[in-house]
Parts: C-alpha cells; sequence; structure tokens
C-alpha cells in the first residue's frame, strides 16, 4: 500500500477532496453510525454523504451541516480567527494591542456626598428637623 503524504497542502483538490471524505467517513464510523443516521442528523441526503465521503464535490453548506453533526465544526475556527477591529488602526500609529488600563489623569477636588446640601456646611443628614 503506497503511503499518501499528510500534508493537504502537497495534494491535488481531488486528493483534497478524498482526503477530507475520508475524514468524515472515519468520524462518522468512529461514533458507529450508519450513512443513514448521520444523514438524518444532519440533513443532507444519503447520495450527498455518499459523494462527501468519495471525496466528490459537494456544497459547502453541506460539508459544514455534516462537520456540525459530527460536533468537529468549531475546529474550523483554527483556520480563520477572528479579526482585530482595530488592526488597521493600530498599525497605522505603530502601537500594539493595550494590555492594562492607563491611571487616571485628574482627581476630583472633593469626594461625592449624597443629599442636596453641599459638604461642609455645618449639617449632616442626621441634623435635620
Amino acid at each position: 500500500m503506497e503511503h499518501k503524504s499528510s500534508s493537504l497542502s502537497a495534494r491535488s483538490l481531488e486528493g483534497q477532496l478524498a482526503f477530507l471524505g475520508e475524514a468524515v467517513a472515519q468520524r462518522r464510523l468512529g461514533r458507529n453510525w450508519t450513512q443513514a443516521e448521520l444523514s438524518e442528523r444532519c440533513g443532507v441526503s444519503v447520495a450527498t454523504l455518499r459523494r462527501l465521503e468519495a471525496g466528490e464535490s459537494t456544497q459547502l453548506a453541506n460539508f459544514l451541516r455534516v462537520l456540525r453533526a459530527l460536533g468537529v465544526v468549531d475546529e474550523l475556527a483554527a483556520l480563520a480567527p477572528e479579526p482585530d477591529p482595530f488592526e488597521d488602526v493600530r498599525a497605522e500609529r505603530g502601537r500594539t494591542v493595550r494590555q492594562r488600563a492607563s491611571g487616571r489623569r485628574q482627581r476630583a477636588a472633593e469626594p461625592f456626598t449624597w443629599g442636596d446640601r453641599a459638604a461642609g456646611d455645618g449639617e449632616s443628614s442626621g441634623d435635620r428637623g
């Protein structure tokens, strides 16, 4: 038996589809599911699932439905991490991601007090009335 490279980039498009199809089949079999059971769980036809596992082209939406049913769709997040919305701004300004909050720039002159009387007018809240 010929040893195949595990690197997807070294394969042709057809080889990549076959590799992914085989991976789907192995995940399905690892759960001891038939094609009919996986088909029912993910909402794609058995014929579509057979094509996918055989390495034939299928719609991306169907591939994602199958991955979701197999519980592996989150593994795709490693391929496309969430973008930093401020990356361009930081690059323009030569800044990096903030690591901590800055200190306060100025303090209030007098501490806040409750009530309608100004602090220091000689009356406390207990002196009313």
